[in-house]
């Protein structure tokens, strides 16, 4: 079977993936991503590249293909391409994948994967992506299509999937990145730790409900009252914070017609969602593991680059 190194372009992170015969053998994160500008992102890949290599006891010769995708075909990555218009599958996005040479960073071919968008004229109805329909279609392979995807992370997506495996629709949420943004750069900071906390589920419920009534703003302030007048406990602030945060991402799930939500993406917003909605959803929730999830890059590249039906 052939060797491959995938590349997961993100703003401001990148992961690289070295593959044989279908298993990741090893991995590189690097806190370089598009955000950072093409020429210290070429030489971060560059660098890492032979870093994997050479760890390994590989040269170029043994990988056919670097498979890249997400933010690093952006305006802003190494090749800049125009997303394609959905409906999409794999069979399309293989059709559109650009293969070039970047001899600055290695002999190996480049197979750059292109992020998709809706096909819609105004500002108000479009949406686009980089990276989540790799991840969507690593999913695909293991899992029913007749569904709705949900993608939470820094851009949070839900996905509508056709009988025929395409993406034909999809919206996106700044959940995390809102997320991270309130709880480190606002006057909450002190009141909600994103890291190290645990769900407390009660507490997660009120958030969403107290959200749904009374609006995002005046929820969220409530954490800091929690803290400062009732001494709440941490976790309990952070599953209320969490729950007000996801209170419309959970709605729009919550009136998809949908059946059947498959939750992957981001962990912590992974199980949190996956708490609510089996608590307010009449809908089959299914939460993919932490393997899965993070086996869905590196297996939608390859499924897009071999064309699997």
């Amino acid at each position: 079977m052939a060797n491959y190194i995938t590349v997961d372009g993100g703003t401001t992170n990148t992961r690289l993936y070295l593959v044989k015969n279908r298993c990741v053998v090893d991995t590189l994160k690097l806190t370089v991503g598009a955000g950072n500008g093409k020429a210290a992102l070429t030489e971060a890949i560059r660098d890492a590249i032979k870093a994997l290599l050479e760890k390994n006891a590989m040269t170029e010769q043994d990988i056919v293909r670097v498979l890249a995708s997400g933010m690093i075909t952006s305006e802003y990555g190494l090749c800049a391409l125009p997303h394609l218009t959905v409906p999409a599958g794999r069979k399309e996005l293989h059709e559109a994948m650009h293969e070039v040479v970047l001899e600055e960073i290695t002999t190996v071919p480049f197979v750059f994967l292109r992020g998709v968008k809706t096909d819609c004229a105004d500002a108000q109805s479009a949406d686009m992506m980089r990276g989540e329909e790799t991840e969507l279609f690593g999913i695909l392979q293991n899992t029913d299509k007749d569904c709705l995807y949900v993608l939470p992370g820094s851009h949070s997506k839900l996905i509508t999937v056709d009988c025929m495996g395409r993406i034909v629709d999809f919206s996106t949420m700044m959940t995390g990145e809102m997320a991270a943004a309130l709880s480190q750069h606002t006057i909450l900071k002190d009141a909600v730790a994103l890291s190290g906390s645990e769900l407390d589920i009660e507490y997660l419920a009120r958030g969403y409900e107290d959200c749904k009534k009374n609006g995002i703003n005046h929820t969220l302030f409530r954490t800091r009252v929690m803290k400062n007048l009732f001494g709440v406990d941490p976790n309990a602030r952070y599953s209320y914070f969490i729950g007000a945060i996801l209170q419309a991402e959970i709605d729009a799930i919550i009136e998809s017609p949908a059946t059947r939500v498959i939750l992957g993406g981001q962990k912590q917003l992974r199980l949190a969602m996956a708490a609510l909605l089996k608590q307010y959803a009449q809908k089959e929730i299914v939460t993919l593991s932490d393997e899965d999830v993070g086996a869905s890059v590196v297996k939608g590249a390859i499924a897009i680059y071999e064309k699997g039906e």
